[in-house]
């Protein structure tokens, strides 16, 4: 009889629960499977919608070379044990509809949603998708009681990438080759700051006269509705997919990226208890960092105007909730 080997267990693999199964939602779990980052657990209240989503992508794992698994369900409790918690639950804008519009809606759909989750994931980070962006944020927070930098949302990141194609496009160089700065709340009054986007380090300020880039700012405060006015019947999802995919790398790779994400302010920038688009480094712990930038005082007006924005809806939202601020 050969003698029994005992081995060592394996590293747990990551995961990555997301909360709801539209655009958004499968498209983030297609990323984070074929990519090989974790595993994925795709969460809807609908009936077989995320058991067929989940079979789809897994009769791809052989096409797609990867080592990953994905669950679609109906039940929390296959969200046990999830690394990261994605929570992109809610209606989607429709046009003529701002992101405030679907406030009632989705708070309690995402409230709800989180602390289903907290259950049985109290140690993972919180990841925030759903519209009104800053405002759903803050409520996953204070539902929760979790730390404030296990609660992020996804505005920033999304944002600036949406001025990095339209530089891009407008100048005819990479899009690797720009890195663009936008701040604020996710909406209107969102607070581009062309003076920390620049080309290979060269300031587009000096490749760019006044009008083509505030015609650029613009467009990208306008760039989810100028999306939704196109599909008709939608919104966009294959940027909010990568925009949380790249957030998600850094927490789980422990990359410590700098990123603009809606984290919780106590102080900074004169601004407290708010969820606001600010730099932050993103890694294994959380957010590990929130980074003070320099603003002019026009900038800082700006964007405390949109945290002021941010504020009502925050206080709207949690009276619907029957909660106090």
């Amino acid at each position: 009889m050969t003698q029994s080997q005992t081995f060592p267990l394996c590293n747990k693999f990551p995961k990555v629960s997301i909360i709801g199964a539209g655009n958004v939602g499968k498209t983030l779990a297609q990323k984070i499977i074929e990519s090989n980052l974790a595993d994925a657990c795709l969460l809807d209240i609908v009936e077989g919608l995320p058991q067929g989503i989940a079979l789809d992508l897994t009769q791809a794992t052989g096409l797609e070379f990867h080592h990953r698994s994905i669950v679609g369900t109906n039940d929390y409790k296959d969200t046990v044990n999830s690394d990261v918690v994605v929570i992109t639950a809610g209606i989607a804008r429709k046009p003529g509809m701002t992101r405030d519009d679907l406030l009632k809606i989705n708070a309690k759909i995402v409230t709800e949603a989180a602390q289903k989750c907290l259950i049985y994931s109290p140690n993972a980070l919180y990841l925030v998708i759903t519209n009104p962006l800053d405002v759903m944020t803050y409520l996953v927070w204070k539902t929760t009681n979790l730390p404030s930098y296990k609660v992020v949302g996804m505005a920033g990141v999304l944002d600036s990438t949406r001025l990095q194609a339209f530089i891009a496009m407008e100048l005819g160089v990479s899009f690797n080759d720009v890195q663009s700065m936008v701040l604020g709340g996710h909406g209107d009054l969102m607070l581009p700051l062309p003076r920390y986007c620049t080309i290979s380090g060269i300031p587009i300020t000096e490749l760019m006269d006044t009008e083509t880039i505030e015609r650029l700012v613009q467009r990208t405060r306008d760039g989810g509705a100028e999306i939704v006015k196109l599909l008709k019947t939608g919104s966009a999802y294959y940027a909010p997919a990568s925009s949380a995919f790249h957030m998600i790398e850094s927490v789980l790779l422990n990359q410590s990226r700098l990123l603009p994400a809606a984290v919780y302010l106590q102080g900074e920038y004169g601004l407290k208890d708010i969820y606001l688009g600010v730099p932050c480094r993103l890694g294994c712990g959380g957010v590990e960092q929130i980074v003070e930038i320099n603003l002019t005082d026009e900038e800082r007006k700006i964007l405390h105007n949109s945290a002021r924005s941010v504020r009502d809806n925050i206080d709207l939202a949690l009276e619907q909730l029957g909660m106090k601020h």
